[in-house]
């Protein structure tokens, strides 16, 4: 197996943001490119994580093959790759390798761990609303909603989307009405509340794409979902926190 990123930044993004949520990982390995899927150790949270074969300007591999790594470490390596790096990865025996060349070539040796046989599968899950919004502007909202609450109300309806964060005293409120930059599709009223925390952990996504797509429903998990065409598509589903008076 030998596969060589010219543009680093799709992988190093990626791990940097997936391993705030998850310490440890199976990257899965095949001719339909580097796959992830994994929860949280809270069980509130599912990273989902496809690095596209057209991404590479190499990618050779005789075989799929499945391997565990601590995301701590692989972020510390990816840390050193600058957009001028060649990134290359490769199997050697227990150890995964990584090399980055440029001016100069530098070799770093990752040990394969061993993780619980368990195979997580992604939930089948149906959406009434479906929202595609700059990044940026999503950013923004949480960044407001977090001044005042750990939680966040998003409420979608035909044409906007409002955001509402209430704490002992302060209040905020944020309206996304539909434009040019952001389509609302909801087909009826719809609200539900989610974590901030985690909410903040995800948006990192806006690293890898200019657009976000979130999807939710009433006491429902979210989906929030970041790709660039023919590169890398990282995709969250968190669980809704829900009102018990």
């Amino acid at each position: 197996m030998r596969l060589t990123l010219a543009e680093p930044k799709y992988l190093k993004e990626s791990i940097a943001i997936i391993s705030e949520l998850v310490n440890e990982a199976k990257l899965r390995i095949s001719r339909e490119g580097i796959e992830l899927v994994a929860m949280d150790p809270a069980n509130v949270a599912m990273v989902i994580f496809k690095l596209l074969p057209t991404a590479f300007t190499e990618y050779d591999i005789e075989k799929p093959a499945d391997i565990a790594i601590n995301l701590t470490n692989l972020r510390q390596i990816l840390r050193r790759a600058s957009p001028a790096d060649m990134l290359s990865l490769e199997l050697e025996g227990n150890k995964l390798k990584v090399q980055l060349r440029s001016a100069s070539t530098r070799t770093f040796s990752l040990p394969l761990i061993e993780t619980e046989d368990k195979e997580q599968k992604v939930p089948e899950l149906a959406f009434p609303v479906n929202i595609e919004t700059d990044s940026a502007l999503l950013n923004e909202a949480i960044s407001d909603a977090d001044i005042v609450s750990e939680s966040v109300s998003m409420t979608a309806e035909p044409g906007k989307l409002t955001l509402q964060a209430e704490g002992d005293l302060n209040t905020a409120a944020i309206e996304i009405k539909e434009s040019n930059s952001s389509k609302i599709i909801a087909r009826e009223k719809v609200k539900a509340k989610y974590s901030i925390e985690y909410l903040k952990k995800m948006m990192e996504g806006s690293k890898l794409s200019d657009k976000a797509v979130m999807q939710f429903n009433k006491d429902y998990p979210l989906k929030l979902t970041y790709s660039t065409v023919d590169k890398v598509m990282l995709a969250f589903i968190l669980a809704p926190r829900v009102d018990t008076d």
